[in-house]
């Protein structure tokens, strides 16, 4: 296999996994209703822990995380983390102009603490993500190092594009708009949290 049949089929790969709704689509739609910006933000901070965690797999520490336990205090962790996001943006919206701490936060820190929060996050880099590795590290560290960069070039390109459609369509729809993207972020979040709970509980060795 080429290095550039390889690339396309990462591209297609990423693409799948970054399009799936999920925790950092959410807020970076609720954020990028104030802020066209917000989705580059949150894909900065996704990405200072997706290269370490990457780096990491390529020395072999995705056998830690398939450790027993290791997903399950993940799972329950994040489950926790974004119930609290979910009730602080719905909290938001008693006042006349939302501004909750999520609102608040920088959309750096929100995409770092998303990220460490997500057990589908570590459980897709623990094995499609660490297949991909292994197979880029048959090309040498540099096309290894490319491979995570057009990795994360696709959450950066596909959060920019969430966040720029969702500015647009607050601006031109007013804050009924943006409080009703305000209700449908905070109660996915709500419900992600809750299954990220019970999945992780059902997951625990007996």
């Amino acid at each position: 296999m080429s290095i550039i049949v390889f690339l396309l089929q990462t591209v297609f790969i990423s693409f799948s996994g970054v399009l799936a709704p999920g925790p950092v689509t959410a807020v970076t739609i609720s954020k990028g209703s104030k802020n066209p910006h917000a989705g580059a933000l949150i894909s900065l901070g996704h990405g200072i822990v997706e290269f370490p965690l990457i780096f990491l797999i390529f020395l072999g520490f995705d056998s830690l995380i398939n450790k027993p336990y290791v997903k399950e205090i993940i799972g329950i962790a994040g489950g926790i983390f974004l119930l609290w996001m979910g009730a602080d943006i719905l909290r938001g919206l008693k006042t006349a102009k939302p501004k909750s701490k999520i609102e608040k936060r920088s959309p750096v820190v929100a995409g770092v603490f998303l990220s460490l929060g997500n057990p589908y996050f570590i459980v897709w880099w623990a094995t499609i993500g660490a297949a991909l590795i292994a197979r880029s590290a048959e090309f040498g560290f540099f096309w290894f190092t490319v491979f995570a960069v057009v990795h994360w070039l696709c959450d950066f390109l596909w959060l920019y594009f969430l966040s720029l459609i969702s500015y647009r369509g607050g601006t031109f729809f007013g804050k009924k708009f943006q409080k009703i993207v305000f209700v449908i972020c905070g109660v996915f979040l709500l419900f992600l949290g809750g299954k990220f709970i019970i999945d992780a509980l059902i997951g625990f060795p007996h």
